[in-house]
């Protein structure tokens, strides 16, 4: 059982990841705007933050069950564009001279952030809670997605704006999905994504690491 009077994580981890994240955000709030923090990559960046400082297996959990999976495929994408065999062509934007370099950077969180938050689960223990809190603020943030943010693409006037935040609209950014309904997709969504990703990554967390609830 750990100990809650002593801190368990090194004070130079949180310094270091709080001085990232108050780069980031300014930037980020200028260039796309506040809506950009719906995508579930940016919730578990700002959450993890949280945990680190108060050490929370809750927090740190629920941000493993939401993006390790989706994150672990970026890091194969990002190795694979890199030697020339992209696994999905996700991070090809990452190669791109047109883009600067300053924002790149920033976008290279979706590499390191799985691996701080094995790094966390390890030290602080998997709390079972994480699975049913991830799905309820990651339900939320698909419903605010579909009900009030634009679907793609992006207008030309604001190419940087976010549209089809977490995949409501579809699986790509240049237009909506025509597969069926809209409303049938968003409802796909909704069930997928658990059954996919979160209850089996929540599965395997509690499997192999040591769990405090």
């Amino acid at each position: 059982r750990l100990n809650a009077s002593s801190s368990v994580l090194p004070l130079w981890a949180k310094l270091a990841y709080t001085a990232f994240v108050a780069v980031l955000v300014p930037h980020y709030w200028q260039a796309y705007g506040p809506t950009n923090f719906l995508y579930f990559c940016d919730i578990a960046l700002l959450m993890t933050c949280v945990a680190m400082w108060t050490e929370s297996a809750l927090l740190a959990s629920a941000c493993a069950v939401g993006i390790l999976l989706p994150q672990i495929f970026w890091m194969i994408d990002f190795i694979g564009t890199a030697v020339g065999m992209p696994l999905t062509g996700m991070t090809g934007y990452m190669f791109q001279d047109a883009i600067p370099l300053f924002a790149r950077f920033l976008s290279f969180f979706h590499f390191w952030l799985p691996l701080v938050l094995l790094w966390l689960v390890l030290r602080l223990g998997y709390d079972r809670r994480g699975l049913w809190l991830w799905w309820g603020v990651a339900w939320a943030a698909m419903w605010v997605s579909y009900l009030f943010l634009p679907m793609p693409p992006a207008p030309a006037t604001d190419p940087g704006m976010p549209v089809n935040v977490n995949y409501v609209f579809g699986l790509n950014d240049k237009g909506p999905q025509t597969w069926m309904p809209q409303a049938a997709f968003f409802a796909v969504m909704l069930a997928a994504l658990p059954a996919a990703i979160w209850v089996p990554t929540h599965l395997v967390l509690a499997k192999a690491v040591r769990t405090r609830k």
